[in-house]
């Protein structure tokens, strides 16, 4: 048992009390099984706990996520139809590991990027070695760590685009979360630009 394997538990019951089981079809048992290779390998390795446990969008579609978040009871939501949502792929570069389960490492909502131009912020990023976030993976933050939407910011999600440019965005709207999105050249400032440090899959702990 680690911190690591311990997190990954925790956001698993998270997640399936949710009812992300129903989202992909699958039965709660089905659907933990499926992120088991991976905890047991977290079992053997200690990578902290400022983790996410990302499912795939092969798993579940991120279009029905955002209402499955929530701050202070208030569900999250979205203006945007699901086509829209389901348009904001991984870019090259920042595609998930594969599997139905991976890791995000140090997670964080972008403090010190925010007031920046997603085509600005992209190159901070890049530079400071770390790894923009995609939609899913912004999704998992406002999932399993809503405070940090509330008291740190909101943020862009620079490892996703849509075939327009825009990039996915959550921020607080109506004292709830709001999935939405901003064209590479605006700037909020209200908005950090989210990134981690690392992702792995279960293949990359063999």
């Amino acid at each position: 048992m680690t911190k690591s394997s311990d997190e990954a538990r925790r956001q698993l019951d998270r997640i399936v009390a949710l009812g992300y089981p129903d989202v992909a079809d699958i039965s709660a048992a089905a659907f933990r099984s499926l992120a088991q290779p991976l905890i047991s390998a977290l079992e053997g390795t200690e990578l902290g706990d400022r983790i996410l446990l990302i499912p795939t969008r092969e798993l579940v579609s991120p279009e029905s996520l955002i209402s499955r978040t929530s701050i202070n009871r208030m569900a999250g939501f979205t203006t945007m139809p699901p086509r829209d949502i389901a348009s904001f792929m991984p870019q090259n570069g920042f595609e998930p590991p594969e599997g139905p389960f991976y890791i995000v490492l140090e997670p964080h909502t972008g403090t010190c990027y925010v007031n920046r131009e997603p085509d600005v912020a992209r190159k901070l990023i890049d530079s400071d070695d770390r790894l923009p976030l995609t939609l899913e993976e912004g999704l998992a933050i406002a999932t399993q760590h809503p405070d940090w939407l509330a008291v740190k910011n909101g943020f862009n999600l620079l490892g996703s685009h849509s075939a327009d440019g825009r990039v996915p965005s959550i921020w607080m709207s109506q004292n709830a979360p709001r999935l939405g999105s901003v064209w590479p050249n605006s700037r909020h400032t209200w908005l950090g630009n989210a990134y981690c440090l690392g992702r792995r899959g279960i293949s990359l702990f063999r």
